[in-house]
């Protein structure tokens, strides 16, 4: 694990490096644009590198540190006839700016602190000069709710960040996602009539989307109420996310905080998420994740998959969770695969984590299922290497804080159990943790005491690269 966290830091400081030179090199030859930079305007708010202990920190600062960008390349969406009133469509004077920051060094566009702007769902593209970045120190909102969305805009994500290389989003504001008037279509969980969900359109929007980008930076925001996730990363490497609050109500349905997908290479650090959905998504294609000193809940956790739906394949690697506190939530620490699946989840490191008053705190779940219509199937995605190091605290009484659920026909192995302490939040021990097809070990006793774990390794057990990972 410590290889893993060393070869992801020397990763993202020898990439900062080189934009870093060439951020020096450029700088001269571009000039402050005429009536369109704000004047006399503090210096954005610069991400850092994490401290956290036993953190291996890059050695250099962030190729995009808007710390070390004079005022010449900041673009003030005002110098491009934002309004900022919050009912004004100020989406033209963003769009206007990062044309311009696109086109020089270490361009910012600058969204201002006392101003509240409105603007549509829009692809923020590139390929841009390198250092680019996008200062929220107001307010930033999209159309509030279904009706207000105009019928060209894709209904499927509100900013998207494409194609872009040494990006920071940053800033001291909020962005707020309107969320309300999507949560309640009819079509929503539990929204219908006596509970059940109603037909009719129930797309909602993604608030922030990066995709297929790298050495990308956010940190210092505030991220609230989306329609749908919050932050979603896909096709990306090279991802650093740091010292953010992300917040929406806890019943506010599919409200993800978190969602990466075929993205490699994230630090997660210092931030805190609560919502009505998963802190932390991981999906397939993900490897090389670091997650230090979150505080998550209320939520449904921190989840890997759910993987292998629809007889996909699916390969997950390399992720850490640790310093983490998960507090009043439906989840813990879950892994959840589809039946008929195929693919692998391998090396799993969770470590140090306090639960309070959570369900299902430690949970693999090879039968994941929206419906009571799924059956068993031959194949499945093969989990193996969970280490499960210090994790302490307390559940929920209505489900056993333990539950390892693997595959008839693939088995879980190599599960790694120490130092796990859980006791009932209130009420009495519940001593029964479920195991169905699971290898692994104890280093030292748990608590509730787990007895079903498998000694060994099944037969025929194949090598991880058999499954296609």
């Amino acid at each position: 694990m410590e290889i893993i966290r060393g070869m992801l830091a020397i990763f993202i400081a020898v990439s900062l490096l080189l934009y870093n030179s060439s951020n020096v090199e450029g700088r001269s030859r571009y000039h402050k644009p005429k009536n369109k930079s704000s004047k006399n305007k503090e210096p954005p708010v610069s991400p850092t590198p994490h401290d956290a202990p036993g953190h291996q920190s890059p050695t250099a600062p962030y190729p995009n540190d808007p710390g070390n960008t004079s005022s010449d390349y900041i673009f003030n969406v005002m110098d491009y006839g934002a309004v900022g009133d919050g009912s004004t469509d100020d989406t033209n004077a963003f769009r206007q700016a990062w044309k311009e920051a696109c086109r020089v060094e270490s361009g910012v566009i600058l969204a201002p602190s006392g101003y509240s702007f409105m603007i549509t769902s829009t692809i923020f593209s590139g390929p841009c000069k390198p250092g680019i970045v996008f200062q929220v120190d107001g307010r930033l909102m999209p159309p509030d709710g279904p009706d207000s969305w105009p019928e060209k805009d894709s209904t499927q994500q509100w900013l998207v960040f494409y194609r872009l290389d040494g990006m920071t989003l940053t800033g001291e504001g909020t962005i707020e996602g309107n969320g309300e008037k999507w949560w309640d279509l009819p079509c929503k969980p539990h929204r219908g009539p006596n509970g059940s969900t109603s037909k009719g359109p129930c797309v909602s929007p993604a608030l922030i989307r990066f995709f297929m980008s790298s050495n990308l930076a956010v940190s210092g925001l505030k991220i609230q109420n989306s329609p749908q996730f919050h932050m979603k990363f896909d096709g990306c490497e090279g991802v650093l996310i740091k010292k953010l609050s992300i917040s929406s109500p806890k019943l506010s349905p599919n409200t993800d905080g978190i969602h990466i997908e075929n993205t490699k290479a994230v630090g997660i650090y210092d931030s805190s998420i609560s919502n009505g959905d998963d802190c932390i998504s991981i999906g397939t294609g993900c490897s090389n994740v670091d997650i230090d000193g979150l505080t998550c809940g209320p939520s449904h956790g921190i989840s890997i998959g759910s993987l292998g739906v629809h007889n996909s394949q699916a390969c997950v690697s390399n992720i850490t969770v640790r310093n983490t506190i998960i507090k009043e939530s439906d989840d813990g620490l879950r892994i959840k695969t589809w039946q008929g699946g195929t693919g692998c989840v391998s090396d799993i490191n969770f470590e140090n984590i306090q639960m309070e008053n959570v369900r299902n705190c430690i949970i693999i779940d090879q039968y994941y299922c929206l419906s009571q219509a799924c059956l068993n199937k031959t194949s499945a995605v093969y989990v193996t290497g969970v280490t499960y190091r210090n994790i302490k605290g307390t559940y929920d009484v209505r489900t056993p804080p333990i539950h390892f659920a693997c595959s008839d026909a693939v088995a879980c192995t190599n599960i790694l159990l120490s130092e796990v302490e859980l006791l009932p939040e209130e009420g009495e021990l519940v001593d029964d943790p479920f195991c169905w097809n699971a290898y692994g070990t104890q280093e030292t006793a748990t608590i509730p005491p787990i007895n079903c774990l498998r000694e060994g390794e099944p037969k025929g057990i194949r090598e991880i690269s058999s499954y296609g990972c």
